[in-house]
Formats: structure tokens, sequence, C-alpha cells
């Protein structure tokens, strides 16, 4: 009778080493994979069970219940984040959970360029493959509700950069990264404002930003324009600034300003209303936010372009006709 005992631990212990010996071989073997890489989606609330099942959906030769199993046995079966996951050949079951459980999803990224605005903006999101686009079709209203701006308008609110985030996010988060970047950036930059500037609040220098934004794409002649149109406000003279009013003419400008876009009046013609346009024009980059708030100490009221990407500047009304003599067959006039 004892000796029977002793055969059947025996038997049992044996059948306990060849199941783990087995459990050990599967977790560590291989997957055999439909195309490398492969890349699956677990869905939000996914149990472990359903989890497996999506993943062989794709193209992944598991086991069945193989990683449920291991999943209990090292207590993680509650533990899977759920997003867009890309595997390669040579990858193991037991490494495949711990992909699952770490959430090491795959990650995308989208690029908001300086000088944009929010049309062009929303235009990438929508054509961004790699997004959940819950943004689409909904008014300008409705989507600063959903993201709780406390703003009228969107224009100039989202900080261009390039955002990265994993695959089938909302739309929506991504925009709220991009808000909470650009006031975080209008948080410290008015904080350490040069005094005495013409601007009611942070806003109105965000506005002035925009303007800066688009008048240049150089960086070292931010601080001048900066300046011009600061000079200007605080005499009181009309910014005179093109992509305000390219800005105000909407999807009518063809891309060619004529006279008569000059004298045509809207809320955002700086020719012909005083002050500063009613919103931002664009996204600035963080450069001409600097500028719009620590403009360069001079007392230049009018620009030029020379043709070549920079500006002549001059403090007369004589030096700047000279300057738009030299140079209006390769600038525009200010």
């Amino acid at each position: 009778m004892l000796k029977l005992l002793r055969n059947l631990i025996l038997l049992v212990l044996l059948a306990v080493a060849l199941a783990a010996g087995t459990l050990y071989w599967l977790a560590h073997r291989p997957l055999q994979l439909a195309a490398s890489p492969l890349d699956f989606t677990v869905a939000a609330g996914s149990s472990l069970r359903s989890a497996e099942q999506q993943i062989a959906a794709a193209g992944v030769a598991l086991p069945p219940r193989l990683l449920e199993l291991l999943g209990r046995l090292l207590r993680v079966d509650a533990q899977i984040k759920a997003g867009s996951y890309e595997i390669v050949a040579g990858i193991t079951p037991l490494e495949l959970l711990r992909k699952l459980t770490r959430g090491d999803v795959t990650q995308a990224e989208i690029a908001f360029i300086e000088g944009w605005t929010f049309r062009q903006l929303r235009d990438r999101l929508d054509a961004h493959p790699d997004l959940r686009h819950d943004s689409r079709g909904l008014a300008e209203a409705e989507l600063l509700r959903r993201l709780g701006i406390d703003a009228a308008h969107a224009e100039g609110w989202f900080f261009p950069d390039t955002y990265l985030f994993a695959k089938q996010s909302s739309d929506l988060d991504v925009l709220a990264r991009a808000h909470r970047t650009m006031r975080r950036h209008v948080e410290r930059e008015w904080a350490q404002r040069a005094p005495g500037l013409p601007y009611r609040d942070a806003r109105q220098a965000l506005i002035m930003a925009s303007i800066v934004e688009k008048e240049t794409g150089r960086e070292a002649d931010r601080p001048l324009i900066a300046a011009v149109f600061v000079n200007r406000l605080r005499a009181g003279m009309l910014l005179q600034t093109d992509p305000t009013v390219i800005y105000g003419l909407g999807e009518g400008f063809d891309g060619n300003l004529r006279k008569r876009d000059l004298l045509a009046d809207t809320p955002y013609n700086t020719y012909t209303r005083p002050g500063l346009p009613p919103t931002p024009i664009a996204m600035p980059g963080l450069a001409s936010l600097r500028a719009a708030l620590n403009p360069a100490a001079s007392d230049v009221l009018y620009f030029v372009a020379r043709g070549d990407g920079s500006s002549q500047f001059s403090r007369t009304l004589d030096e700047h006709n000279q300057a738009v003599a030299r140079y209006q067959l390769k600038g525009e006039k200010r």
C-alpha cells in the first residue's frame, strides 16, 4: 500500500513537472505571426481572454488560452492595457504578455506647424490615420466646450509642436495637450513680459504673437517686428499688416492681395480698423510669443521685406520710402 502511494505521488510529481515543463516551453517558444511586423489592437475593457481572441484574429498563432493561464499564474491577468500594439517575429507568449501588461503600445505622431490656422490644424487631425476622430464635424463652440476651454474662439490657442500619442487615441486628447501647452507658455511668458506693453491681457499678447509669426519666418527679425507693431499701438497708428487682412478674407482669398482687399473692411483689416484684430490669426511659436512680450528696445515704425527672408526696418517715413524704393521690386510695402 505504501509502495502504491509512493508511486502515485511520483506520478503526480512527474505529471506536474511535465505540465510545468510544457508550459515553460510554450511560454518561451517564439510565436508564429502572419506578418512581421504585425499590428493588432486590444479594445478598451477587454479581459485577457478576449484580448487573446483579438490577437489571434489579427494573425498570431496562440495556443488556446495560453496567455490567460500565464496571466493567472503570474497574477497579472487584470493588468492588461488597451491600445494598438506592434510585434515582430521572435516574440514569445511571455514577452507578449509583458508587453500587454506594461501597456507598451505603438506610438504615432502628429505635427502642428507654426503659423497654421485652426482650420489647417483640424484638416491635419482629420487626415491622420492613427487617430480616433471624435472632433470631426463638431462646431467650434462645441469643440471648445468638449475640451473645457474658456475662450470665444479656438484660433491661436493650440501650441505648434510634434505630439506623440498611442495609436487610436482620441484627437480630442491631442488637442487638449496642445492647448495645455499653449496655456503654459502664454502664462509663463506673460509673467516675464516687459513693462508698459499696450496689451490689456495675455490674450492680446497672443494676438500680437500670431501677427509676428505670420510676418516673418526669420527668428532674428521677430523682436523688431514686434517692436514696430507695439510702437504703432502706442502712437495710435494703424498696424497695416497684410496677414490680418488675408485672414479676414477667409476662403475668398485667392493668393493675390489686391488694393481693393486692403480697402475691404472686416474686423481683421488693420488698414481700416485701429488696434489689434479680435482674435489671433494663426498658431504662434514660442519665439513669436517671446517677441510679442519682450519686443526689441527700438523706435522703429516701419519695415519692408528685402526679398531674402529678412526685413529692412525704418524709424521715419522718409527712411521707409527709401527702403521701399530699394526693395519694393523684391518685397512688400508696409
